[in-house]
């Protein structure tokens, strides 16, 4: 008789307080096989998270009691989840605030349900391969001046000190970085980090880099206007300024 494995179910705790647009974000999620929970303010949000042990989060930015953001630190001082914030206002600073208190994604309200779960999709695919136990033979880490970026044990160090960075920002970090002077398009970068290829989702990129650069410093990612980005190693870089 042959053991079958048991593979853990997915499981999203959706967090809104418009009980309409909670309860047809949880249908649509529910319709894809995974196990959803609804908190419709930032307190319960916080006991849910606590409770249910969730693989994902989809966190709204605007909730009663405390903000998404608020909630976003709180689950993430207690244990590492993967979130996927939902902002009313097409606010590029809410955005970079979201992604510095450890969301991984952002979506604008209005959305379309099928987009949510492809982003969602896209994000567990990301965290899959993050918490994957690494190969037999390991990759030696990227060692770039005084950066380090050690692939197996994902982890990132500047001048000895370490960063946190999502996984996201990491796969994004690895990917300039595997490709030193190239100029990698917004496009690319989509299809590579985010798995994932929508013209109306280049933001998204720019938004992380903007990101990476508040942890990692403005000297190592170069814009390329209407392109995209290349990773300067440090020894090469002349005086220059991002923008």
């Amino acid at each position: 008789m042959s053991s079958a494995t048991t593979i853990a179910p997915v499981k999203i705790l959706v967090v809104e307080d418009d009980p309409d647009i909670a309860a047809a974000v949880a249908q649509r999620l529910a319709a894809e096989g995974w196990v959803v929970q609804v908190a419709h303010d930032g307190l319960m949000a916080v006991d849910a998270a606590a409770k249910m042990n969730p693989s994902l989060v989809v966190l709204d930015v605007m909730l009663p009691g405390i903000d998404g953001l608020e909630v976003c630190r709180r689950i993430q001082s207690a244990a590492p989840v993967p979130v996927l914030m939902l902002t009313a206002r097409d606010d590029e600073m809410d955005m970079l605030i979201g992604l510095g208190v450890g969301a991984d994604d952002y979506m604008t309200k209005p959305f379309s349900q099928r987009e949510l779960v492809a982003r969602i999709k896209a994000l567990l695919r990301r965290v899959e391969r993050a918490t994957s136990p690494a190969p037999t033979a390991e990759k030696a880490p990227l060692v770039i001046s005084d950066l380090v970026i050690d692939t197996a044990q994902r982890r990132v160090t500047r001048a000895g000190s370490e960063i946190h960075l999502t996984p996201t920002e990491f796969e994004l970090l690895v990917t300039l970085a595997s490709a030193p002077k190239t100029v990698l398009t917004r496009e690319s970068l989509l299809e590579k980090v985010w798995d994932w290829v929508d013209a109306s989702g280049t933001r998204t990129v720019d938004s992380h880099v903007k990101a990476l650069r508040r942890k990692l410093g403005p000297d190592l990612i170069r814009t390329v206007h209407g392109v995209g980005y290349a990773f300067e190693p440090p020894a090469l870089n002349g005086s220059r300024q991002d923008v």
